[in-house]
């Protein structure tokens, strides 16, 4: 029999429910009556949903006593609504959500500040919400009767187990599964691309395909989760690297060119106001053998600091022994080592 403990979160926390928009919610989780006119807002990855990463407790606690409260937005795209989802579409919520929280905060303490932090996909949410077009272009089918949003600035941004899906995926069809040979998985996987390539939409184009959960559940999605072939085709760019998908960010192999459109792209759009921190975690599950860490980081430090403008934080670090969202019985210490980077960031942004 395996024993949970539960972590002060799942145990309950005080809070307020705001709507951002009518349908759009955020909880910011309070503790009492202590001035907080700064705002650090989390974004989860594929799969979560409110207090579902659980290190969220330790920054709650950590940030008690300073003037930053946390605020975790509910995307549309959270618990199984990631297949469906879109990186644009978050970045419009996130928007949405961060205006709310400038408006609200402003009247109640005045001008404070507001950083983003992200989460594995969470992670792909930020940077696009620093490097993308302002406002992000139409998708032609998605957009017909909906404008994109100008998105507020940021003043900092924290990116957190930034990892590469499309490299997650590789590396099962390398390994197979207890089920499914290495020659089986690529088969699979090949027909899987094929199919989604042919019927991406239906219905005059107008609505997505879904690729089958027999698929997607063998190659390592949740089999409660219905996915997109749009999606699916985005996660894994099969056209990788010289043609990234909209999720494909952080791949090992991309090229300096490619990253000259994300992070390279992240001085001129003018939405971020101070630093970007990059927290990797150093035994991520889902990130294969062969990349080099330390390299992939100094690379992207190097393309966004290229426009002499030094949005890279040196709080920025690989945390030794991190899995992939620290929730591991033995996480006790990167943990603490997030939360001290974390914090020491916020402390940063405040002071300038």
């Amino acid at each position: 029999m395996t024993i949970k403990f539960l972590s002060s979160l799942a145990k309950g926390q005080p809070g307020i429910l705001h709507h951002c928009t009518p349908d759009l919610v955020a909880f910011e989780y309070t503790r009492g009556a202590t001035r907080k006119p700064h705002t650090l807002l989390f974004i989860g990855g594929l799969g979560d949903g409110l207090g579902s990463v659980e290190y969220i407790s330790d920054l709650v606690q950590a940030l008690d006593p300073t003037e930053w409260t946390v605020f975790a937005i509910v995307l549309s795209s959270y618990y199984g609504g990631w297949g469906m989802g879109r990186l644009g579409k978050d970045i419009d919520e996130i928007a949405q959500c961060v205006q709310y929280i400038r408006d609200y905060k402003t009247r109640q303490f005045g001008k404070g500040k507001v950083v983003v932090m992200g989460h594995s996909t969470g992670s792909q949410d930020v940077m696009q919400y620093i490097s993308a077009t302002n406002p992000r272009p139409r998708h032609p089918v998605f957009d017909r009767e909906w404008i994109p949003i100008l998105r507020p600035d940021i003043d900092g941004a924290i990116m957190q187990a930034p990892v590469s899906d499309r490299e997650a995926i590789l590396w099962v069809l390398h390994c197979g599964t207890e089920r499914d040979s290495p020659e089986t998985m690529r088969q699979i996987y090949d027909k899987a691309v094929e199919d989604a390539r042919n019927a991406t939409y239906e219905d005059h184009d107008s609505v997505d395909t879904i690729v089958p959960v027999s698929v997607t559940a063998r190659i390592g999605y949740p089999p409660t989760a219905a996915v997109s072939s749009r999606r699916f085709l985005s996660l894994a760019s099969p056209d990788s690297p010289e043609k990234p998908e909209e999720d494909d960010l952080f791949s090992s192999d991309l090229s300096d060119e490619q990253l000259g459109h994300t992070f390279g792209a992240v001085g001129s759009r003018g939405v971020l106001k101070q630093k970007l921190m990059v927290l990797y975690s150093g035994r991520d599950q889902s990130v294969p053998p062969w990349v080099d860490k330390e390299a992939l980081l100094r690379r992207w430090q190097a393309v966004i600091d290229a426009g002499k403008q030094e949005f890279w934080s040196p709080h920025s670090m690989i945390i030794l022994g991190a899995s992939h969202a620290l929730s591991d019985p033995d996480q006790a210490e990167p943990r603490r080592i997030l939360v001290e980077r974390v914090t020491g960031f916020l402390n940063d942004i405040q002071q300038e």
